[in-house]
C-alpha cells in the first residue's frame, strides 16, 4: 500500500467526468482502493474520490457516520462506492459547512439536497443501494460531485462564505461554525 499525492483544485483531473470502472474486483482497483484507504488514515478526511488521487475513475470512499455513536464504539466502517449514481429523496435543501482535502485551508457554506438515495456496486461486486441524511447525505454528495468535475465551491451560492479555516476563530460570525471536510 502506498500514501497517495492529493491533487489540488486547479488540476485537470480534478475539472472532468471520471471513467467508469469496467471491473470493481480487479486487482487494480483492489489495490487503489487499498491506497486510497491509507490515504484517507493518513490525512484524517472523511472521504476521499479517486479523481483527488489522481486516478480519474468513478470510485469514493467514506467513513459512514453512525448515529449516536459512543465514545467506546468501534470506529465507523469504511464505505467503498464504485460507480455510484445518486440521486436526491424529497425538496429539503440544507447548507451546512464543507471543506475538501483538494481546496486546502478553505470552509465554506455549500446548500445541497438533505436526504438522497444512492446506488453502487462494492470492491467485491455487490450491488449497495441505501437512502442517507445530514452528515452522510452530504458527505456522498460531495464525494459523487468530485466524480462529476465538481469541487464544493462550484455548489456555493454565496461565496461571501468562503473562508481560510485559520481566519475563521477570529471572526465572530463564523467562531461557532461546525468544519465538515472530505
Amino acid at each position: 500500500m502506498a500514501i497517495l499525492k492529493i491533487a489540488r483544485m486547479g488540476h485537470p483531473v480534478l475539472e472532468r467526468r471520471a471513467d467508469p470502472v469496467a471491473d470493481p474486483t480487479h486487482p487494480d482497483i483492489r489495490r487503489l482502493i487499498a491506497d486510497m484507504r491509507e490515504t484517507l488514515a493518513d490525512i484524517g478526511g472523511a472521504g476521499l474520490a479517486a479523481p483527488q488521487v489522481h486516478a480519474p475513475l468513478r470510485i469514493a470512499i467514506f467513513e459512514e457516520p453512525c448515529e449516536n455513536a459512543g465514545d467506546d464504539e468501534a470506529p465507523a466502517p469504511l464505505v467503498v462506492l464504485i460507480n455510484p449514481e445518486i440521486a436526491p429523496v424529497g425538496g429539503e435543501i440544507a447548507t451546512d459547512w464543507e471543506g475538501c482535502l483538494s481546496v486546502p485551508g478553505l470552509r465554506g457554506a455549500v446548500p445541497r439536497p438533505s436526504r438522497v438515495r444512492y446506488r453502487a456496486t462494492g470492491p467485491d461486486g455487490e450491488a449497495i443501494e441505501r437512502e442517507a441524511d445530514g452528515f452522510h447525505a452530504r458527505v456522498v454528495q460531495h464525494e459523487c460531485d468530485h466524480l462529476d468535475g465538481v469541487l464544493y465551491p462550484m455548489r456555493m451560492t454565496d461565496l461571501s462564505s468562503l473562508h481560510f479555516v485559520s481566519e475563521m476563530p477570529r471572526n465572530p460570525r463564523w467562531r461557532e461554525a461546525p468544519a465538515t471536510r472530505d
